[in-house]
């Protein structure tokens, strides 16, 4: 039994497999750095205790948790007050609360969403924070 064009269809398959393979070799050994969040807006200077509504630790592991919990209290629940760990009270507001500290949205949320390839649907309710450029 002859394969007819038997050389074309070997050759066809080594370029098919170059090209299916070759974004997998061109990243071979490259990272991306984490991205550390910025905290060093205006408003978070003008602090004098540098404190998140809870720890850092519990912030970075649980805030889209902490998030979906408010949305439940706030919307669905009516209540607007969360006292966090330290039992200290806070308006439950992503606007008002969150964004008022961090508003520097690109380089606080969007860089870690960006590199983790989240995409929080916070956005499609609230208005997304005006940055002032700098």
């Amino acid at each position: 039994m002859k394969l007819y064009g038997g050389g074309k269809i070997i050759t066809g398959l080594i370029i098919f497999f170059f090209l299916v393979t070759f974004p997998f070799f061109l990243n071979i050994g490259k990272v991306n750095a984490k991205p550390e969040p910025k905290i060093d807006t205006p408003e978070i200077q003008k602090l004098a205790e540098k404190k998140c509504i809870e720890p850092k630790a519990f912030m970075r592991a649980e805030h889209m948790k902490l998030l979906n919990d408010w949305r439940d209290f706030a919307v669905r629940n009516g209540q607007r007050l969360y006292v966090n760990s330290e039992e200290k009270q806070f308006t439950i507001s992503l606007q008002n609360t969150c964004m008022h500290c961090h508003s520097n949205k690109k380089k606080f949320c969007d860089e870690c969403h960006n590199y983790m390839a989240v995409k929080p649907y916070c956005w499609s309710c609230h208005i997304a924070p005006k940055e002032k450029e700098s």
